[in-house]
């Protein structure tokens, strides 16, 4: 397997405070990743690192090969799908959904003046189809529901076929008939062979989609456990992460955790 996320000694300091302090993470390519811990843990800031817009302040990050702070930022982002509540704030309103996706080849939010051939309609068309909102290709981005964006942009952060997919709390704001479906479609993505590795940021365990395979649990700023899912998902390492006992169940594929 090839490693697409490589995170070593790193750690990232705004002011006198250290927001993440000695990380150190491989994801390969065959892995589905969520990460999970606290408001505060650090979370969306190592999102920020593996997505490339942000660079650690000691340590190493490596994503796709390349070492962050070796090479253009600019080239690098291609390959890596992101979808995150502060993107999608970026995203016209006014947009229809096959653009919205389209417009990922050049990496801009909106149309203007780029060009578009008959292979980048057929891959946003697949994409739509993939994540069963072909129906919405010409509704507007802003007359859609709050599942439904969230759609777009995970087949927005597929576009250009990247090696690493993150999703930043995709489920955040959801009721619970838009989570449910949404987890469906993340689950049947997560469990295709053909996907990109997955790196899935989530406060709850109760969103995470069948078919993760491992786990990241942060608190403070610190790696508290990292491994296959079914090995640190467990009573110690989640009461630890949030400093309250709870107890882990799991049915059918899915999580859950309650106060012991």
């Amino acid at each position: 397997m090839t490693a697409v996320v490589e995170v070593s000694d790193a750690s990232v300091r705004r002011g006198t405070n250290w927001i993440l302090s000695h990380v150190t993470w491989v994801v390969e390519d065959d892995q589905r990743w969520v990460i999970i811990g606290p408001n505060g843990a650090g979370k969306t800031t190592l999102v920020e690192l593996i997505s490339a817009r942000q660079f650690p302040t000691t340590g190493r990050v490596e994503l796709c090969g390349a070492l962050m702070g070796r090479i253009d930022v600019f080239e690098l982002r291609p390959r890596i799908g992101v979808s995150s509540t502060s993107l999608e704030t970026q995203i016209p309103l006014g947009e229809t959904v096959q653009d919205v996706i389209m417009s990922a080849s050049y990496a801009v939010f909106g149309r203007w003046l780029e060009t578009y051939e008959a292979q980048d309609y057929a891959r946003a068309q697949t994409l739509m189809v993939q994540l069963r909102i072909d129906h919405l290709a010409d509704r507007l981005f802003g007359t859609l529901s709050e599942g439904e964006r969230q759609r777009v942009q995970i087949a927005r952060a597929l576009m250009t076929d990247p090696e690493l997919l993150v999703l930043d709390e995709p489920t955040a704001g959801l009721d619970l008939a838009g989570r449910e479906l949404l987890l469906g479609t993340l689950s049947r993505l997560v469990r295709n062979p053909r996907s990109p590795a997955v790196a899935m940021v989530t406060h709850h365990v109760e969103e995470i989609p069948p078919g993760m395979t491992h786990g990241l649990f942060l608190k403070q700023g610190r790696v508290v456990a990292a491994g296959p899912l079914a090995e640190v998902m467990n009573d110690n390492v989640l009461s630890r992460t949030f400093d309250l006992p709870l107890r882990v169940t799991q049915v059918d594929d899915r999580w859950r955790a309650q106060a012991a």
